[in-house]
């Protein structure tokens, strides 16, 4: 066929605008009572990376309402990194003025052959993160936070979604797409169907597609945010999408390096049961007064501090008695010196996650569609 070096699709769409607004009052959702700089730190304190800090602060300055994108394919029960931490996550952002659209990624599930590629049983999970991310208190009043499924949104808008996949799939050689499939927790020496080689093409067309300012993903997709940024310097494209991508959890036994659905020792989920997670959390490790590759300092540090702002340990009289940290580097100073020792470290710690958890676990119990996909998602083999 003749060809036609045609304008990238990319280029048709809205741009990521950064334009002021004339009227900052219009949009209710905009803080009224903080400063630029505090908005930027609150946004800023959600990634463990920034590319690029200056992009942020000047899309925070003159776009009244951002848009912030996150992407979950529905594979299993959920662990508490993607409940939690994403919750206090999208919380900071929407109280931060930005618009939140959490992508819920069922034909992408299907491609990586989540569920055994049933698309009915993906859209059975998409469900139930929804209702815990519901349950465990995300900011979710009004339109601040919209959840979008990829099939009815690619579906709807295919003449948009396509030619965009298809023009980063032109422009980008195998090997540089070969590098994304961490993303979908492969390696490169995994053996790929087609399927999964033109899922790192997708989900790089999701930003724009999203209109998307800023990927707020996990440090284990920031491969495919910065394909997203090669794209638009491929295609002139001025505004490009600002990477903020958050700290991943360990898993609790030595040396695993992130969660895992198909351990379920690995990490504690949203519904499990309180002694459950006490049991889980008991068996963790933990070596005394070592801070490196703990995972249970970890949980601390990025669960528990951020919804509490302080971590209660209660102890004998004859072991310290009862003791409230107010920063995690008060804990580490007592952890590193002896003071605290993980005996009594876990119990605490246990105890904090169970009373974040246990509106989740009520939510379960007694709502009866709830109860009905919990019941569902559990009877679901796990598949890679």
């Amino acid at each position: 066929m003749e060809e036609n070096d045609q304008t990238p699709p990319s280029e048709e769409m809205q741009p990521l605008s950064v334009t002021p607004s004339t009227s900052p009052s219009s949009n209710p959702t905009t803080p009224q009572v903080m400063s630029l700089e505090e908005r930027f730190q609150l946004v800023r304190s959600v990634g463990e990376e920034c590319i690029q800090e200056e992009e942020l602060r000047n899309l925070l300055e003159k776009k009244p309402l951002p848009i912030c994108y996150d992407g979950f394919e529905p594979s299993g029960r959920m662990h508490i990194a993607q409940g939690v931490m994403k919750t206090l996550n999208v919380n900071k952002l929407t109280k931060a003025g930005c618009k939140v659209k959490i992508w819920i990624a069922d034909w992408f599930a299907q491609l990586n052959n989540k569920m055994g590629g049933d698309l009915k049983k993906i859209k059975t999970v998409g469900e139930y993160l929804i209702e815990i991310w519901k349950a465990v208190g995300m900011d979710i009043d009004g339109d601040k936070v919209e959840f979008l499924w990829s099939s009815d949104e690619i579906n709807s808008r295919a003449h948009e979604y396509w030619p965009l996949v298809m023009d980063i799939a032109r422009r980008n050689k195998l090997p540089r797409i070969m590098r994304c499939v961490q993303i979908m927790g492969r390696s490169e020496q995994d053996e790929l169907t087609a399927a999964q080689i033109f899922y790192p093409c997708m989900q790089c067309a999701d930003i724009f597609f999203l209109k998307a300012d800023i990927c707020q993903l996990g440090m284990d997709q920031r491969k495919v945010n910065v394909l997203a940024r090669e794209y638009c310097d491929d295609i002139k494209r001025k505004n490009k999408p600002i990477i903020l991508s958050h700290h991943m959890l360990p898993g609790l036994q030595q040396g695993q390096e992130k969660m895992s659905k198909s351990d379920p020792s690995s990490s504690i989920f949203m519904e499990d049961e309180e002694a459950e997670v006490k049991t889980k959390i008991k068996k963790a490790y933990c070596p005394p007064q070592i801070v490196e590759g703990n995972p249970c300092l970890e949980y601390i540090k990025y669960i528990v501090f951020p919804w509490f702002h302080e971590f209660k340990v209660e102890r004998n009289p004859e072991n310290g008695g009862e003791k409230i940290y107010k920063s995690f580097e008060e804990l580490v100073a007592d952890y590193e010196s002896g003071g605290l020792h993980p005996g009594d470290l876990k119990p605490a710690l246990a105890k904090a996650l169970n009373t974040i958890l246990q509106p989740v676990r009520d939510h379960f119990s007694k709502d009866p569609k709830a109860k009905d996909l919990l019941k569902r998602v559990k009877g679901y083999r796990v598949t890679r």
